[in-house]
């Protein structure tokens, strides 16, 4: 067995077990989690049961009320300490980060510090004004209104950026007063889950305010339906968001999905071809292209196909594929077999109906190769859905409204690049897209502590997550009233 940290996070203590008030034997038993890259055991983690999330859903409402009542500076040393503590174990975080979801160093920093900054965003939100004085409605009378906690808050991960995706919505989840129960997938569950849990334990948040239960979809159907859990933070793909809204739906709780993508990065006619095609290869290859945000269309002119596929498949020749953590690798493995299978089967589908493969296109193990595809039409799978895998397909257009028509021709509405020499023209060009998010000469796949992240379409329900939206999402109004002297 390949040893990770050994000394922290103190694998004797958590091996095989959740979390939830103390490590714990679960009911679900025990998963081994995988190495991707190697195939190598990593760890024995515990699953949590249905039985498990219910006996956690209680101690996390018996904990709601006294971690409410604490005070904001209170919740602030607690999120600083956590985030002191990611700093002082950054070596270890990187390193399970690295082995446990197959990115690269680079990806694993890149983590570390989105998480950081969601802390660091955190202990802002927790001392933001929260209430008004309105006129009351009678004379010498109070109204007032503020936000209050809402109770105990599900947070349902994915394994694409565990560490992250995990501190995004507990950070505030924490800083606004709320308990949580932290459900992370179980390709990732250290990484996405135990190691928060001992960072916050390192951080000394009270017993019972988080809970850590790793499982697969039973265990998040479980969160999901708790009768103590007042909403459910959820990122992950539509069909499953929508799976876990329809059981949060029959207990009327808030829901938060931060769903898939099928997102254009569109070159105008006037675009610096290299850049563009530079933000392309990041956009579609960067972390195997295992993210919600991927370009997974690439629109470029007429004028620049050729121009701008010749530097896609250059820059897809330079990364070297292997095992993450050797030195100078550029891409990993995808996380898995049925992974590399779905990849396979929509560049294989799409070839078959005329698709041109200009690099890459054939796999080995869990290794996909960074793949360039043309002559891709509206028919094909490859033009229509998600593939979260690490492909180009490139299709031309002729005009900005053929460009704008082409990248709107989808259920989903989460991000889009637009690059052109001009800014006006670029931005006049991204207000039409219909997408949550849209990037001038940049990449698709960007995200920040202190912006409104999440999509349209089938890209979620409206919510956003992220800067004063996560404020509103985590919190609740309440009215009161009294008269004035009789």
């Amino acid at each position: 067995m390949a040893v990770i940290g050994e000394r922290w996070p103190d694998r004797a203590e958590w091996a095989g077990k959740i979390f939830s008030s103390g490590w714990r034997e679960s009911e679900g038993g025990t998963r081994q989690v995988i190495e991707p890259a190697t195939g190598d055991t990593l760890a024995d983690v515990g699953i949590a049961s249905p039985a498990d999330v219910a006996r956690a859903g209680a101690r996390a409402a018996a904990a709601a009320g006294e971690w409410a009542a604490t005070t904001p500076a209170d919740r602030v040393e607690v999120l600083l300490r956590a985030s002191g503590a990611l700093r002082e174990r950054s070596d270890t975080v990187r390193e399970w980060i690295v082995r446990e979801s197959a990115g690269v160093p680079a990806k694993g920093d890149y983590e570390i510090a989105a998480a950081l900054a969601q802390l660091t965003h955190a202990v802002g939100l927790a001392s933001l004004p929260r209430g008004e004085v309105l006129e009351p409605q009678a004379p010498g009378g109070t109204s007032l209104a503020w936000r209050v906690p809402l109770g105990v808050v599900g947070v349902v991960n994915p394994w694409n950026a565990p560490l992250l995706f995990a501190l995004r919505a507990l950070a505030p989840a924490l800083a606004l007063g709320n308990t949580v129960l932290l459900k992370p997938d179980p390709l990732t569950p250290v990484s996405g889950g135990v190691l928060v849990a001992r960072l916050f334990e390192d951080a000394g948040l009270p017993d019972g305010v988080l809970h850590v239960l790793p499982g697969g979809a039973e265990t998040g159907q479980a969160v999901a339906a708790d009768p103590h859990v007042a909403m459910i933070a959820f990122t992950g793909s539509t069909e499953a968001g929508r799976a876990v809204a329809r059981v949060a739906g029959e207990g009327l709780k808030r829901v938060l999905l931060e769903l898939g993508g099928k997102n254009s990065l569109v070159v105008l006619e006037d675009a610096d071809v290299e850049a563009a095609a530079f933000a392309g290869a990041v956009s579609s290859f960067g972390y195997q292209g295992q993210a919600c945000v991927a370009a997974g269309r690439h629109l470029v002119h007429t004028d620049l196909v050729e121009a701008y596929t010749d530097a896609l498949v250059r820059h897809a020749l330079a990364m070297r594929v292997g095992d993450p953590r050797e030195e100078g690798v550029g891409i990993g493995p995808v996380i898995s077999v049925e992974q590399a299978g779905r990849i396979e089967r929509i560049v294989d589908e799409s070839v078959a109906a005329g698709a041109r493969v200009l690099t890459g296109g054939r796999r080995e193990g869990l290794f996909y190769p960074p793949t360039v595809l043309d002559r891709v039409d509206r028919a094909m799978p490859a033009y229509a859905e998600e593939i979260f895998g690490p492909v180009a397909p490139v299709l031309p257009f002729r005009s900005e409204a053929e460009a704008v028509e082409i990248a709107n021709d989808t259920a989903y509405g989460l991000a889009a690049a637009v690059h052109s020499g001009s800014v006006p023209r670029a931005t006049a060009v991204a207000e039409q897209l219909r997408t949550g998010m849209v990037h001038i000469n940049d990449v698709c796949a960007k995200d920040a502590a202190n912006a409104p992240f999440g999509g349209m379409g089938v890209s979620g329900n409206g919510s956003r997550i992220g800067g004063t939206a996560s404020l509103e999402q985590f919190t609740q109004w309440r009215w009161m009233t009294a008269p004035g002297p009789s």
